[in-house]
């Protein structure tokens, strides 16, 4: 019997508390927000990205999919921006959990986690 890889990777959505106004980002807009490209949602209103840890298996599963980009991709990307002074990666947390825990302590939060884990604490943005 053999097992295909990446049907055993769950699948990484990109959330918001529900008591944040978005409803809905497009892939690129998520994307753009991570890769500092942006600070706002499309209303006007300060988006926080919450990252996870580098190596975290949502992480690269995410940057994967989002932005297309490798997780080296993603460190070699930083670096660039934090050398140059161009810009500061988002602030990270270790897993699912915490970033659900960040997104319920600020409406602006926006995270990224792992299908399964998502409850009614938070909204799956559509465009995922």
């Amino acid at each position: 019997m053999s097992l295909n890889c990446s049907a055993s990777l769950a699948d990484v959505v990109a959330v918001v508390s529900v008591k944040c106004p978005v409803t809905t980002l497009s892939k690129e807009q998520v994307t753009n927000i991570f890769m500092g490209k942006t600070t706002l949602f499309p209303d006007g209103e300060r988006a926080l990205p919450v990252d996870q840890s580098e190596g975290a298996a949502s992480r690269d599963e995410f940057y994967s999919r989002f932005a297309e980009k490798s997780a080296a991709q993603i460190k070699a990307y930083w670096s660039r921006l934090i050398f140059t002074g161009r810009g500061q990666p988002p602030k990270s947390v270790l897993n699912d959990s915490e970033v659900k825990k960040q997104l319920a302590e600020n409406p602006h939060a926006i995270g990224y986690i792992q299908r399964d884990m998502v409850d009614a604490s938070v909204r799956v943005l559509t465009g995922n």
